[in-house]
């Protein structure tokens, strides 16, 4: 696995174009700036995978963060132009009465990528870190043990070749709760909503102080967590691909495209 950086430059479309044509009054991206940088963005994602496929490589990208951050839609936007049959994403259930005698790790496992393969986690074995604890699906003893293992887990991998990313979709309280709202007002995100959804949001401080523990013991230097501000959910989706593009020297990469990430919206934990 090559060391991953994080190197931040003004030499980015948001900072260059006229203000007017990038942010919206509230300060967020506008969506034909967002549409256009997407774009360039996806072709190099396909150049990417065409490296991976051709190199035998693995790729896995664990998604993790806040309720209603946007997990699903960033997974989306790295997989909208991938060749399906060498790219998916996993979003494991609750574990049946079988997978509760296994090996905490061991349903997870079965998922991670063949080579030239990319898989991307919507949530993963970083359950245990946070809502398996807060709602009790977890005790404190196994939620301890958890981090006596996950370290080790994660170095096995990366010391195998994995190419191996972790990124944390961070948002306030205030976006929190205005993205739930919009899910109850809007019929096509209802699907989206549930009880746990609810507890979640009065829960948000527990998950503050149980995600900075999490950012303490198992963001390494073979794992860093990449920690996105998604306030502005497109800003930090094209930053997301900006940073998992930049750490790995895949051929035909555009260096003047790819050369950092924003300042505002990035920041590693290792």
């Amino acid at each position: 696995m090559y060391k991953q950086k994080i190197v931040y430059t003004k030499d980015l479309p948001e900072y260059i174009k006229d203000s007017s044509k990038v942010f919206k009054k509230n300060g967020n991206i506008k969506r034909d700036f967002y549409e256009e940088e997407s774009l360039k963005l996806q072709y190099e994602l396909v150049k990417l995978q065409k490296w991976i496929i051709d190199n035998d490589k693995r790729l896995l990208v664990i998604f993790e963060g806040m309720d209603t951050a946007g997990k699903s839609s960033t997974i989306k936007e790295f997989n909208a132009y991938l060749n399906p049959r060498e790219a998916r994403s996993v979003a494991l259930p609750k574990p049946n009465s079988k997978e509760l005698g296994q090996w905490y790790f061991q349903r997870y496992l079965k998922q991670i990528p063949n080579a030239g393969e990319i898989v991307f986690f919507d949530r993963s074995w970083y359950n245990r870190a946070g809502i398996e604890l807060i709602f009790g699906f977890c005790t404190q003893a196994q939620h301890e043990h958890f981090y006596k293992q996950v370290n080790g887990v994660e170095e096995m991998l990366v010391d195998d070749g994995m190419l191996f990313f972790k990124f944390y979709l961070n948002i306030s309280k205030g976006t929190q709760e205005n993205r739930i709202k919009d899910r109850e007002n809007d019929p096509l995100k209802s699907w989206k909503l549930s009880e746990l959804d609810y507890k979640s949001m009065a829960k948000y401080h527990e998950y503050e102080v149980l995600r900075d523990k999490m950012f303490n013991i198992s963001g390494t230097k073979h794992a860093p967590w990449c920690e996105l501000d998604a306030n502005d959910k497109k800003r930090a989706r094209i930053n997301a691909v900006r940073y998992l593009l930049f750490n790995i020297p895949y051929e035909g990469k555009d260096e003047a495209l790819i050369c950092g990430v924003d300042v505002a919206i990035v920041r590693l934990n290792h």
